[in-house]
């Protein structure tokens, strides 16, 4: 099964999965590919302009490579505002589409207490997009507890 978990910086969306995916299942987290790519030292939420566009790659071919085993394991895919044609294409894969989000005043806060200040402006963003898209709810289910 393929899990697509959406939400806004700072929501939740890998206590989400970590609640949920086994040792076996593979996640797709930009964070920690990216992480996971940059030095000794590096910020936990590194927005370095090369490591994020290595980490962009990475994160495509991670992805293209867990569509070809849906039948062997479960994937969790964090992918914070998925655009219409990425929402396609995992549809086409018989995703099921998870929007975790606290709230907007929680979600602020704990980019101010734990991320980069600029990650604000991604938030903002993705309540102006559900905003926008009520009525016509691309997310199946929504997740409502606070992690």
């Amino acid at each position: 099964m393929l899990y697509v978990v959406t939400g806004p910086p700072a929501a939740g969306k890998s206590s989400w999965i970590e609640a949920r995916a086994r040792a076996t299942d593979i996640v797709i987290d930009l964070d920690r590919i990216t992480l996971a790519l940059t030095g000794p030292g590096a910020a936990q939420w590194s927005q370095h302009p090369v490591a994020m566009k290595v980490a962009h790659r990475a994160r495509y071919a991670a992805i293209d490579e867990a569509f070809k085993h849906l039948d062997e394991v479960d994937v969790y895919l964090i992918h914070t505002m998925p655009s219409a044609k990425w929402l396609a294409r995992y549809r086409r894969h018989g995703a099921e589409v998870v929007a975790v989000d606290p709230g907007k005043d929680i979600v602020m806060q704990r980019i101010r207490d734990m991320r980069a200040p600029g990650l604000q402006a991604v938030a903002t963003r993705w309540y102006a997009q559900q905003a926008k898209q009520r009525g016509e709810r691309t997310v199946t289910r929504q997740a409502s507890r606070t992690w």
